[in-house]
């Protein structure tokens, strides 16, 4: 039943009323958000420093396994529940069809163990796709410029095994090949993980608002061509909600919009249609376009930080992908 946008005409009804001080500002808000909304994106490496910065990404570091281990113990305190792990490797170790991927004592199983024992509490995430292994740039196996779908989903099925077995507690298929989800479930139950999550990148668009995050992971410049054959086109909505709807009936049990912030109507969508488990990624190009204005004075970073965050969780979102999350975190808790 649609309600009256004013119970009774001024001055009967003043709105302001429920504005007048922060105590009622607080009593009547719709939306809150907390540290438990929040994930915290981590950028791991295999090099020797601890801590190196990415210069697109302000606030951002490269970390080795110890300090990726360090991070996941202040997410812990900061009552942030879940960590996601993206790699940067060595690009003399990339291949066509990203055998690092597989590799069970690669980087993140390396990663998934150093944060289990520091701090066993924490989920950890690992992204299922092959971009930041293989010496194209792309999601899956290429051949003659083609990305192939079906040989694909063979080394993304072992990929994500690789993960679970490690300790992963949630792989997310982030590389929109047709299928995926379903080939990743069906690995997970032959090999015995029946209880590990699937959190579908089900939404996930051609967006240009990936650049500084590739060149964190250092596949921005070993991509050739572009990714519009399998990431969404941005002029497309119910088509997000037909991959949705697949991934759920694969097996997926909880899905993802990317980006976030120009995606925020394809998030509402999706959370009101499917009732499931609605997450977005406030991705790289909008984390620096915030600290960007901030560093020109234009923003106020901590409101903008709050706010923005506060928009998925009003447009339907379980939790955010942010790399704003320690940050937020620590304002929350005050």
């Amino acid at each position: 039943m649609s309600l009256p946008l004013s119970p009774a005409p001024f001055p009967l009804a003043r709105p302001r009323r429920l504005r007048a001080a922060p105590w009622v500002r607080s009593l009547v808000a719709e939306t809150a958000l907390t540290p438990a909304d929040l994930i915290w994106p981590l950028i791991v490496h295999d090099g020797a420093e601890a801590r190196v910065p990415v210069p697109s990404m302000p606030g951002v570091f490269r970390l080795s396994p110890s300090e990726a281990a360090r991070a996941a113990v202040q997410a812990r305190d900061l009552g942030i529940p879940l960590v996601a792990l993206f790699p940067n490797v060595d690009a003399a170790t990339k291949d066509a069809v990203g055998t690092g991927a597989t590799d069970p004592d690669g980087l993140i199983p390396d990663c998934i163990k150093a944060i289990k024992d520091a701090a066993p509490e924490i989920g950890v995430m690992c992204d299922v796709a092959l971009d930041c292994y293989t010496d194209h740039g792309h999601d899956g196996v290429v051949e003659n410029g083609r990305i192939l779908n079906d040989a694909s989903l063979e080394r993304l099925a072992e990929q994500a095994f690789i993960q679970a077995h490690a300790g992963a507690d949630v792989v997310a298929p982030s590389d929109m090949m047709d299928g995926r989800v379903q080939a990743i479930r069906e690995a997970l139950e032959a090999n015995g993980f029946h209880d590990t999550l699937i959190l579908s990148y089900a939404a996930k668009y051609a967006s240009a608002f990936y650049g500084p995050y590739r060149d964190a992971v250092g596949s921005a410049a070993m991509l050739s061509g572009d990714k519009q054959t399998y990431q969404m086109s941005f002029a497309n909505s119910d088509e997000a909600l037909r991959e949705v709807a697949m991934d759920i009936a694969e097996g997926a049990d909880a899905v993802m919009v990317k980006p976030g912030m120009p995606y925020l109507d394809i998030v509402r969508r999706v959370s009101e249609t499917f009732r499931v488990p609605t997450f977005a990624y406030q991705v790289s190009g909008e984390y620096a376009m915030i600290q960007a204005a901030v560093a020109n004075g234009w923003l106020d970073r901590d409101r903008a930080m709050i706010e923005t965050l506060t928009a998925f969780k009003r447009a339907g979102c379980a939790g955010v992908l942010t790399y704003f999350a320690p940050e937020a975190a620590k304002l929350l808790g005050r």
